[in-house]
């Protein structure tokens, strides 16, 4: 179906960037009108977890705008942020893959975001009558699975500052404007997302900002070109960055 029926259908579509627009034209390029009828837009709010673990996986959700966290409670109670998506994904695509009946991951909002829904009934059926689309979703699937086990065995071999310089690094190269990362959430989002403590997380901060790793602004940290070359120094001799 064309471009301009997806964008009839999304009109936000109109004012996100053009990467944005081309993994959703990507993904929905053999989609039928009908499923298109059946999309629906939803805002949500920063720290909204629209996904819960173990409840019934029947919606499947687009991240139009904004982005989302997939975190684990199971850890001692604690949270833990083990993946940062930008990407366009199904999410409930993996449930559908694996004919699992509940969602495997709690999935929550780490910016305001624009969510598309689908019934999984819907989606399910556009799966089963589009060879292309179903193995588009397998490889898309199989591409999470993957990085989702590469970042679990590095975070085996890295502890206390080198897990937050990795994960800077990495915010670094994904969500960087103009050479420069401003990164506004809070020390404890980023102890949920390294699985340090925050009094570690404040430990770390205060040695890279001695080090000129980083510049702290008001609340915000800021990380340019230089700082981000020093923060992937400081673990390249533990791991290989890409």
């Amino acid at each position: 179906m064309g471009n301009k029926y997806l964008y009839d259908a999304l009109p936000f579509l109109k004012n996100v960037d053009r990467e944005r627009q081309e993994q959703f034209e990507h993904y929905f390029e053999t989609a039928p009108l009908w499923l298109m009828e059946t999309f629906q837009i939803e805002e949500v709010d920063k720290g909204v977890a629209f996904i819960r673990e173990n409840e019934p996986a029947d919606t499947i959700y687009f991240i139009g705008k904004g982005v989302i966290d997939a975190t684990d409670y199971r850890i001692y109670g604690s949270v833990y942020d083990y993946m940062r998506f930008k990407k366009v994904y199904a999410f409930g695509g993996m449930e559908f893959i694996m004919d699992l009946d509940v969602y495997k991951t709690t999935l929550r909002t780490a910016t305001k975001c624009t969510l598309v829904k689908i019934p999984r009934t819907k989606f399910e059926k556009w799966m089963y009558s589009d060879i292309r689309a179903l193995k588009n979703e397998a490889k898309c699937v199989g591409e999470y699975l993957l990085e989702q086990e590469r970042n679990s065995r590095v975070t085996l071999f890295l502890q206390g500052a080198d897990r937050l310089a990795l994960l800077l690094s990495e915010r670094y190269v994904q969500y960087n404007k103009e050479g420069v990362l401003q990164i506004d959430e809070g020390r404890q989002s980023l102890a949920d997302a390294t699985g340090l403590c925050v009094k570690s997380v404040n430990r770390a901060v205060k040695k890279f900002m001695e080090d000129d790793l980083v510049t702290k602004k008001g609340n915000k940290i800021l990380i340019d070109r230089e700082q981000y070359e020093g923060l992937k120094k400081m673990i390249s001799s533990k791991i290989a960055l890409e």
